[in-house]
């Protein structure tokens, strides 16, 4: 497990060990040989997987292409979660994200394990129809370790619906006559895939924003301002004011989040920037999301990157360099790229006084302790981008029951999903002395020391 998760783990397991109250059948030697064995169960993955896929390209070569995937931990339930395709895609990254999911589908209470997939590509420099036989090949090589009762892959950076379509039909032709539909989640609606899944990661993302200050607030302002906690005194500050909002990262998360966040009739947000791979458009009067929206869906999904392209989404803004957006002096930062985007290098040039964690890890260990020691609200990954695999989970659902929900029932039942996480994390994060993250991860590791204990798997 990469240091971060690794580190924050520990220290959930050090905290716990310490509350007396916590598996109190546990005492002395046996208590510590118990903490200890929980600490090698969850720094490890359970199964690692790697292969090169041998792929034929249109040009008449024959490439070999690393392929991963990590099984980290299925106390819970099934291994869950998404296959990245990205050139920068390594063992270390695949099997940090496969115990974060691990985590996050305990905290959110999903009946899901944690696993995760990579292909080393970029993707824009494979043809579609290579893109296809990829994603053939990534089943065929893997197929045994995959299934709706083994392990279920999602779309991740890199992936979509298409993808997760191919593989499927891929699957489906390599176990004739088995149930197939729940093999594979983030499908098309047309294969059985949940309305609401491609928006579930960004509706989610500022669910817990809006929700963390709207809903959470206004109820417990009294108590809040009595606290005297570092992190609620932030959170105050912006109760009346209109929120300065930059989204780092403009694809299926971002420009989501982005979307709610102009739409919200809640709070006052202003998106005064938002960035892609090529650049950051501001605007300190706020940018036209909807526009934005309407251009990078006519263009790859990419922002408009000169004058010109600006006239034809007719939209005002500065062009300004991609990394400019960290830095904008803003109430909130929404981090939906890819991880460590702020580390102990960059980090004291941040001014958001508050991050959203869309993307997975994007704030390092060094970085995470420095801003909470000035009292910025991080709310972390673990929380905030889990509308993913809470969705997947209503698609696997729907699945196996062939009964299908509205995207208003998929949205009502992620919302409520989120919020009962939060009303339980929120009262702790702002009445004792752990960081957002730290909760979340004693909660998580909670559950999964509980039912580990439970199923005799600690001796």
């Amino acid at each position: 497990m990469a240091s971060q998760t690794g580190a924050i783990v520990q220290s959930s397991l050090d905290a716990l060990l310490e509350d007396k109250e916590f598996l109190s059948n546990l005492q002395n030697e046996l208590r510590e040989q118990a903490f200890t064995s929980l600490a090698a169960i969850l720094s490890t993955p359970n199964h690692v997987h790697k292969s090169f896929l041998r792929v034929p390209l249109e040009n008449g070569e024959v490439v070999r292409i690393p392929a991963f995937r990590i099984q980290h931990n299925n106390t819970l339930g099934p291994y869950k979660g998404g296959i990245r395709f990205h050139e920068m895609v390594n063992e270390e990254e695949v099997t940090n994200l496969a115990a974060l999911m691990t985590l996050k589908n305990a905290l959110h209470e999903v009946p899901f394990g944690g696993g995760k997939g990579g292909v080393i590509i970029n993707p824009r420099k494979f043809s579609e129809k290579e893109l296809l036989l990829i994603c053939q090949k990534y089943v065929q090589y893997f197929s045994d370790v995959l299934g709706p009762d083994k392990d279920i892959p999602a779309p991740d950076v890199g992936t979509g619906d298409r993808e997760m379509d191919w593989m499927m039909a891929e699957y489906k032709s390599i176990h004739p006559g088995k149930p197939y539909r729940g093999s594979f989640t983030g499908k098309s609606v047309l294969n059985g895939g949940s309305l609401g899944r491609r928006e579930a990661t960004g509706k989610g993302v500022y669910y817990t924003l809006r929700y963390m200050l709207y809903d959470f607030l206004k109820e417990q302002k009294k108590w809040l301002s009595d606290s005297g906690n570092i992190f609620a005194k932030t959170a105050l500050a912006f109760e009346d004011d209109p929120l300065k909002i930059a989204v780092q990262g403009f694809g299926n998360v971002g420009s989501v989040a982005a979307l709610e966040a102009y739409q919200c009739n809640h709070l006052q947000n202003k998106i005064v920037a938002v960035s892609d791979r090529n650049v950051t458009l501001y605007n300190s009067d706020g940018l036209d999301v909807p526009a934005l929206v309407e251009y990078t869906a006519s263009n790859n999904g990419d922002l408009p990157v000169t004058d010109e392209q600006l006239i034809e989404a007719d939209v005002k803004a500065e062009i300004r360099d991609r990394n400019d957006v960290l830095y904008l002096d803003v109430d909130v930062m929404i981090l939906a790229a890819l991880e460590d985007v702020i580390h102990n290098e960059n980090v004291e040039k941040v001014k958001a006084k508050i991050i959203v964690e869309g993307a997975n890890a994007p704030v390092t260990g060094e970085a995470d302790k420095s801003l909470n020691e000035k009292g910025v609200i991080i709310i972390p990954d673990i929380l905030a981008n889990a509308g993913g695999v809470i969705v997947s989970y209503f698609e696997w659902l729907q699945g196996r029951e062939t009964q299908f929900y509205s995207e208003q029932e998929v949205f009502e039942l992620l919302f409520n999903k989120m919020k009962s996480t939060m009303n339980m994390i929120f009262p702790q994060y702002f009445g004792d002395p752990f960081p957002l993250r730290q909760n979340c991860y004693i909660h998580a590791v909670m559950k999964l020391s509980t039912t580990l204990y439970r199923q005799g798997k600690l001796y």
